[in-house]
């Protein structure tokens, strides 16, 4: 057993929720943060091993440590005798006794996270839960959406996007991430200044596309293409356009369903229903009898959107005819 493996066995009672995740990995709650206070069962303080070597890593405050100095800030004594000990291995100092080791592997690389609060987490009478809560947005995904509250700040931390960060603003934090999970960019959604842009849309990868719900889709079941991410959390392997177009021939996806807002007089979106149509794709026509505007409002009024949508899918000839019926309604 290795040094660094040794001291993390003589602390782990001391260690909250402390468990062995796999070979040089351990996770238990952050004795920085805090981890949650409202859910004792959070824990995202992490020990793994990088070039032999355990270093600490939080993945709720971000804080990040070497093993030796995780255990001078939290165990000083501990750290003395893990100093002592690696004193007479030889692994101190600038002349240390063992031989450098050559490595064959990739050098680790390590994936975005928003450093955020989620809403699920948020007290009851939070401005952001009420928001998220009277919208109806089913309570088993608002881990996926995160409390900002300095949104200009914060922002800049990941990307300098704001000259200036006066007048900040509190957000709803909605991730964009590849389908590794690699945090690609996020928008930022007001929720109670009605002055205020609703969406701020930020890019971390150029190149990337804006789309929410990459790495929660099974590529290999009916893809739902939707307008706006909170719609998509009401239906069952969706995805949404985050301010952009899509083409899902670019990703390889066999089988994938275009659904528009319900909005026959809205030009724009009858168009782009038209030329769906025109590339062959599946799309969705919404039937008579529904006045909701989009998904969230249907479901709010008592309807269940998954249900309608599957009964009303259409391709080809039979898609342009049941377009020319809505148009008119």
């Amino acid at each position: 057993m290795s040094i660094d493996n040794q001291f993390v066995f003589n602390i782990s009672g001391s260690l909250d929720q402390f468990k062995k995740k796999n070979k040089g990995t351990y996770n238990f709650r952050c004795p920085y943060c805090g981890d949650s206070q409202k859910y004792k069962n959070k824990a995202r303080g992490y020990f793994f091993t990088v070039k032999n070597d355990l270093v600490y890593k939080c993945h709720n405050c971000g804080v990040g440590r070497s093993f030796g100095n995780f255990l001078k800030e939290q165990f000083p004594t501990q750290y003395d005798m893990y100093v002592m000990e690696k004193y007479k291995a030889g692994l101190t100092g600038k002349h240390r006794s063992v031989s450098k080791p050559k490595f064959n592997f990739d050098k680790p690389t390590f994936k975005r996270r928003i450093h955020l609060e989620p809403l699920s987490s948020l007290n009851n009478s939070h401005l952001a839960l009420a928001y998220v809560m009277g919208r109806g947005l089913p309570l088993d995904k608002l881990d996926e959406l995160y409390y900002c509250p300095n949104f200009k700040v914060w922002t800049n931390t990941h990307k300098q996007t704001f000259k200036s960060t006066k007048h900040d603003e509190e957000r709803i934090i909605i991730p964009l991430n590849d389908k590794d999970g690699n945090l690609m960019g996020f928008q930022g959604r007001a929720f109670h200044n009605p002055t205020q842009m609703r969406y701020i849309t930020v890019m971390l990868e150029k190149d990337a596309p804006k789309i929410y719900g990459l790495d929660k889709i099974n590529e290999s079941k009916p893809i739902f293409i939707v307008e706006g991410p909170f719609d998509s959390l009401f239906l069952d392997n969706s995805v949404a356009m985050a301010g952009s177009d899509l083409d899902p021939r670019s990703f390889g996806w066999s089988d994938y369903i275009w659904v528009y807002d319900n909005e026959p007089r809205n030009r724009e979106i009858v168009n782009r229903i038209e030329s769906t149509i025109d590339r062959g794709d599946k799309v969705v026509i919404w039937p008579s009898g529904i006045d909701d505007k989009d998904i969230n409002d249907m479901f709010n009024s008592g309807i269940d959107p998954q249900s309608v949508i599957e009964s009303n899918i259409y391709q080809g000839l039979q898609a342009k005819l049941k377009l020319n019926n809505w148009k008119k309604i």
